[in-house]
């Protein structure tokens, strides 16, 4: 067996060297040996600590659900970071330090205005004036005793209101008859049509009641117990959930319309949210439904109701639908709609992942970079909105500022993609962003596409308040 001195080291070959030709091999085998198990060793500790370091995420994730604050901002600890990252300029990190940090839901920068003073009531709100008079003393002068007389008043204005007062609606309906034919019979005054035709409420019982529940988020039993308090009337919370079902079964053919509308339109967005319900499918317990949002951004939206999370329900609602369709990465947006719709990704989502591997991991300067540049692109769409630019004028502007960010961080993501582990925040997070990339790039090919779908969350968001009531 021959072996050359570059391959052993100066030890080695001194002991190597000094043995007998016979002995040689053996120590060449030894050595071989515990090279592989030194080998075996390094790779084993690299994986124990890739291990420990996911099982510390973890555990750094559950503490901050519980006791994490719920701002997404970099701090100007973090950006500092990245002066340690190869490839950026101290200018740079510089200039993102003095950049007010973008949250999760990047909105236009509010600009300073003056106060604008005392708010003006609405004009439409009748008035019910109330006159003040002067106090005896202030009825006379002061100075020669005599009578004042009254110049005017001095009017301000104030939002009042009367509590609610609940009255007993009696109807009175003509009977008529004709006293010279008997066999007429008697006539009466039709009723006007009801919601609950023979209910003991009146429609505008039962339209606050609705209300209420969806514009307030008062549940219905808090809404029973309201009644009996302030009118005696017991009224059962199942006969309120009737109202509730009634009004929504007249309420289809408008919702129905409003979907039409929408499947007319070439942009939508959609998000769910879920909802917990009573149902026979989860006796004793809660069911997990689920309402699905479509709305034209800053326009339509219509909510879908489903008792589960399946892709029928897209299917059902968007079908025919061939336009852009812009959502978070959920699989059950994937085969909905007709062969020309494009599917769209949403950037705020994208970022989101990366700042939890941020929040779990503080020194993580490849983590941070990606999200300083994904803020860049958010920053640009404010600059873009405050402008007020049509989509052709949006579209010039992202190919020629937006473009090359989207190279850059689709570089970024990869590199960091083969350091981390797959299992580990920043792992699934680049895992995302690539498997989402062609929806993610959508905005730089269309111009009235939103950089994400913040307005569909908003539209979510009166359904999270009331999902903490219901």
């Amino acid at each position: 067996m021959s072996v050359s001195k570059a391959e052993l080291s100066d030890l080695e070959w001194e002991v190597f060297q000094g043995l007998e030709p016979s002995l040689q091999p053996k120590l060449l085998d030894a050595l071989q040996q515990s090279s592989s198990r030194v080998a075996s060793l390094e790779e084993k500790l690299r994986l124990a600590e890739l291990e420990n370091h996911y099982l510390r995420e973890l555990l750094r994730r559950q503490r901050l659900a519980k006791y994490g604050p719920g701002s997404e901002k970099l701090s100007d600890a973090q950006l500092a970071l990245l002066e340690l990252e190869p490839g950026v300029q101290p200018a740079e990190v510089e200039a993102e330090s003095l950049r007010p940090p973008l949250e999760l839901n990047p909105r236009q920068p509010r600009k300073a205005t003056a106060h604008p003073g005392r708010q003006t009531l609405p004009a439409h709100l009748p008035r019910v004036e109330r006159i003040i008079p002067c106090s005896p003393e202030q009825c006379r002068c002061a100075q020669c005793g005599g009578s004042t007389d009254l110049i005017g008043y001095e009017i301000s204005e104030l939002l009042d209101c009367e509590p609610a007062k609940p009255f007993v609606l009696v109807t009175k309906r003509e009977k008529r008859a004709c006293k010279a034919c008997e066999e007429q019979g008697v006539q009466t005054a039709l009723l006007p049509a009801r919601i609950i035709p023979k209910g003991l409420v009146s429609d505008r019982v039962i339209i606050d009641t609705v209300i209420n529940k969806y514009c307030n988020f008062l549940p219905l039993y808090r809404q029973s117990v309201i009644l009996q308090r302030e009118t005696g009337l017991e009224i059962a919370r199942a006969t309120l959930c009737g109202w509730v079902m009634t009004v929504g079964e007249l309420l289809r053919p408008i919702c129905g319309a409003m979907r039409l509308e929408l499947l007319r339109s070439d942009y939508l967005q959609a998000d769910e949210t879920p909802v917990d319900v009573q149902s026979e499918r989860t006796r004793g317990k809660n069911h997990q439904a689920y309402l699905w949002e479509y709305g034209q951004p800053g326009a339509t939206v219509v909510f879908d109701f489903r008792l589960d999370r399946s892709a029928t329900g897209p299917e059902q609602f968007l079908a025919g639908f061939a336009g852009l369709l812009q959502t978070d990465g959920y699989a059950g947006y994937g085969p909905v709609g007709a062969p020309g719709l494009v599917h769209a990704g949403c950037w705020a989502h994208a970022r989101r992942y990366f700042y939890e591997a941020v929040q779990l991991n503080g020194q993580d300067v490849v983590a941070i970079g990606i999200v300083v540049e994904i803020n860049k692109l958010f920053e640009i769409e404010a600059e873009l909105k405050a402008l007020g630019l049509d989509a052709p004028q949006r579209l010039a502007v992202r190919q020629e500022r937006s473009a090359p960010i989207v190279d850059g961080l689709k570089t970024r993501i990869e590199e960091a993609t083969q350091a981390a582990l797959p299992r580990s925040a920043l792992g699934k997070a680049c895992k995302y962003a690539l498997t989402r990339w062609t929806a993610l790039s959508c905005f730089l090919i269309y111009g009235q596409l939103e950089l994400s779908t913040n307005l569909a969350e908003n539209a979510i968001r009166p359904i999270a308040l009331g999902r903490k009531n219901w």
